[in-house]
């Protein structure tokens, strides 16, 4: 059901206009896709690495394929899209700069999240333990975790700056959803997550 949509997933389902064209790269379960089919009639498609997540997909009656952001968008057209949603998956490809661009190359805008970094909690872990940090946002152990990327907030500023982004929104975020209203720098000290709406 909807209704038990994640928070930060209804964030980004906040943003997305009525009967628009979306891609939800690392669509997971399809659970934000679903939803938006159901409750915003958008046009939805889905890539997803995992078997099981595709086979949920389907089981939910989505469009989705298998695939992966690194080598699969490439073979989808300019402007195809209205929205691209990337969902604390940057950190997990292995080139996140190509993957940002290739958004925003066959979508009018992207909607991306990312687990922040640079979260107090984490230096703090850090500097008490020695030991890369799991904590309530970022859960499982440096062996075990599909990251690759450390992202904090500044560092994809830092990146969407560079490359000549618009950032439209800016939503910081605790992993209940519950927005932090505050600047990227004070964001990037208190925020476990952040949510990003970009334009070329």
């Amino acid at each position: 059901m909807t209704s038990n949509l994640r928070p930060d997933l209804r964030l980004i389902a906040d943003l997305i206009e009525p009967g628009s064209r979306v891609l939800d790269v690392g669509c997971d379960d399809g659970a934000l896709l679903e939803h938006l089919v159901l409750e915003k009639q958008v046009d939805g498609r889905g890539l997803e690495l995992s078997q099981k997540g595709v086979n949920s997909c389907v089981a939910r009656g989505l469009f989705v394929i298998q695939g992966d952001a690194d080598n699969d968008l490439r073979e989808y057209p300019d402007n195809s899209f209205d929205y691209v949603v990337l969902s604390k998956t940057l950190q997990a490809v292995h080139r996140p700069r190509d993957v940002l661009l290739e958004l925003l190359r066959i979508g009018k805008r992207a909607v991306v999240t990312i687990p922040n970094f640079g979260q107090w909690r984490v230096r703090l872990s850090l500097l008490r333990h020695g030991r890369m940090p799991v904590t309530k946002s970022l859960d499982k152990s440096w062996h075990n975790t599909d990251n690759i990327h450390f992202c904090t907030i500044l560092d994809l500023f830092e990146l969407i700056e560079k490359e000549g982004l618009s950032v439209k929104e800016f939503v910081p975020h605790s992993k209940m959803g519950k927005k932090h209203r505050m600047s990227k720098g004070r964001a990037n000290w208190t925020a476990d997550q952040a949510l990003f709406l970009l334009e070329k």
